[in-house]
């Protein structure tokens, strides 16, 4: 079965950087048409996706919050998703969860809703990592 650990998470002086990691397994040969991406929650608050990439040609989608700042990659020899972030905000504080999904509709509808929420959701997740930020 599919499985996503995301580990990383911790707490980082304002402006600083993190780098988390996703790591996954379990998917079937037809892994490239898979989309996967990062998403957000802060307390309280609906949970959001902050960046999403195909998997097979490594294009890649930003919230407005994020871009520039964050960047998403994978290493497929590994089996890792990436999420390097930098210039952090008091605002990116929260819990990051790692998601997957099969097909065009969700990864379309999770790309249409970054910043805003989960669209129609994500067929895969992982349990989440907590990042906090101190000033």
């Amino acid at each position: 079965h599919v499985q996503l650990v995301e580990v990383g998470g911790g707490s980082v002086q304002a402006g600083g950087s993190l780098t988390l990691s996703c790591a996954y397994s379990g998917f079937t040969a037809m892994f490239s048409n898979y989309c996967m991406g990062w998403f957000r929650q802060h307390p309280g608050k609906e949970r959001e996706g902050i960046t999403i990439i195909y998997t097979d040609s490594g294009v890649t989608y930003y919230a407005d919050s994020v871009k520039g700042r964050f960047t998403i990659s994978q290493d497929s020899a590994k089996n890792t998703l990436y999420l390097q972030m930098h210039s952090l905000e008091s605002e990116d504080a929260g819990t990051y969860y790692c998601a997957a999904a099969r097909g065009p509709r969700l990864c379309m509808s999770a790309i249409q809703a970054l910043g805003v929420n989960i669209g129609d959701g994500m067929d895969y997740w992982g349990e989440g990592t907590l990042v906090t930020i101190s000033s």
